[in-house]
């Protein structure tokens, strides 16, 4: 239940993030494209962001994070029949009863794309292919891809098989902010020792041209080499009715961007990344709005030794902004309506808020620098010694009334001796 609520929350969060609208054309060949700010999930460009189109072994992201979670990774899977079966398209020619680790399989699903991996591994974590295929559209509606659907572990064509640019970018982020995910999907090699079916080693190489070679795509009219410097991960896909697709993980200057590339052709989906890359690293900047430490004001401490608790930020509040835009962000200070003594060093006392366009960017907590004491309650003795003058005055009240009524006293005595004779 936990960690359903945790989700919730960080859907909540993505679909709030806030979104540049891309104004700038940068000439895609993809149909749908997406590139957000991994950190924030702020939205930097966007091209048919929830157009329904086809992932191809793009889908393989969700398979392997639901894999690395739900799996143990020196488990031996054994390779059955209906694995066999179904293999079509890019495989590592599992064979009938064949023992592979968990641990390998992964590296085939993530290096080399291999289908009959993919099928392997679902039928292991799940016990069945349709389990399997639950847990994926359950999981992606968890994460808030509501325009998506999955037939299969392994994104061969099906035409109830489909996702959005934006959905993609909302999995791609889960699974990438796993170590374990990143570390999977960022090699460029890998082999397999023998097994009980296979006497000779199997040497998987990445489909992610990101990672190797030389070759060269055209980037507005420029032949360059497609390998990205700061590219951290990623998963390629293809089928001749998705086209090319390419999710990609990129760091520079301790910024990083994730991009979704669908129904691209051919090397263009490099060409695409590409741009989407240079348009973010170049536009776009990680800006600490509020520094850790940053003086706030000096708020009154209700019944406190001290009279004041001065105030600053929690931490830095970062968000990426284009480039010079700060001027834009607004601030709002949130104090609690009531601060009263006891306050330790670090307590929060309210909240920062910062604002782009009436749209929530960043927030952070408002604490006390200082420890304040509650004043001691008053002893009744202390009470007592602390109003002396009203009881001089109720003392000098008492004593003239009882001079009063003595000398009241003898006057009557001395008139009732007269009348007397006394």
């Amino acid at each position: 239940m936990k960690k359903k609520f945790v989700l919730f929350l960080v859907v909540i969060i993505l679909l709030n993030t806030y979104s540049y609208a891309a104004g700038d054309e940068l000439d895609l060949s993809g149909e749908g494209a997406i590139l957000i700010d991994f950190n924030s999930g702020a939205i930097l460009y966007e091209k048919n962001i929830h157009q329904k189109l086809y992932p191809a072994s793009t889908t393989k992201i969700l398979t392997a994070i639901l894999a690395i979670e739900y799996g143990m990774m020196d488990d031996i899977v054994t390779v059955d029949s209906e694995v066999i079966s179904l293999t079509k398209g890019s495989h590592i020619a599992l064979d009938y009863d064949e023992q592979m680790s968990f641990e390998d399989l992964i590296n085939a699903l993530m290096i080399a794309s291999a289908n009959d991996a993919a099928l392997a591994l679902a039928k292991h974590v799940a016990g069945s292919m349709e389990g399997f295929i639950n847990m994926m559209n359950e999981k992606a509606k968890e994460l808030g891809a509501f325009n998506t659907n999955f037939v299969n572990p392994n994104g061969l064509h099906d035409d109830n098989h489909y996702t959005t640019a934006y959905d993609l970018s909302l999995i791609a982020k889960y699974a990438m902010s796993n170590e374990t995910f990143r570390e999977f999907s960022s090699k460029s090699s890998y082999t397999i020792e023998p097994t009980n079916k296979k006497d000779e080693p199997r040497y998987l190489y990445s489909t992610n041209e990101f990672f190797y070679g030389n070759n060269k795509i055209n980037l507005n009219g420029q032949s360059i080499p497609i390998a990205y410097d700061g590219v951290i991960c990623g998963k390629t896909g293809y089928t001749g009715n998705a086209g090319n697709c390419l999710v990609t993980l990129a760091e520079k200057n301790g910024q990083h961007l994730l991009s979704v590339v669908l129904k691209s052709n051919g090397k263009e989906v490099y060409a695409d990344t590409h741009k989407l890359l240079n348009y973010g690293f170049n536009n776009f900047d990680n800006v600490i709005m509020g520094h850790a430490n940053e003086f706030i004001d000096n708020i009154e401490v209700e019944n406190g030794t001290l009279p004041y608790a001065s105030i600053v930020i929690d931490k830095d509040v970062r968000y990426i902004l284009k480039t010079n835009s700060l001027d834009a962000i607004e601030r709002k200070i949130n104090f609690n309506e009531e601060i009263k003594a006891p306050l330790s060093k670090g307590d929060s006392v309210g909240t920062v808020e910062y604002y782009l366009n009436d749209t929530l960017i960043g927030t952070g907590d408002l604490i006390s620098t200082i420890d304040v004491s509650e004043v001691p309650p008053v002893k009744f003795y202390q009470r007592i010694l602390d109003k002396w003058y009203l009881i001089v005055f109720v003392g000098l009240i008492v004593l003239r009334f009882v001079y009063l009524f003595n000398k009241s006293k003898r006057r009557r005595r001395r008139r009732s001796s007269r009348i007397y004779g006394y």
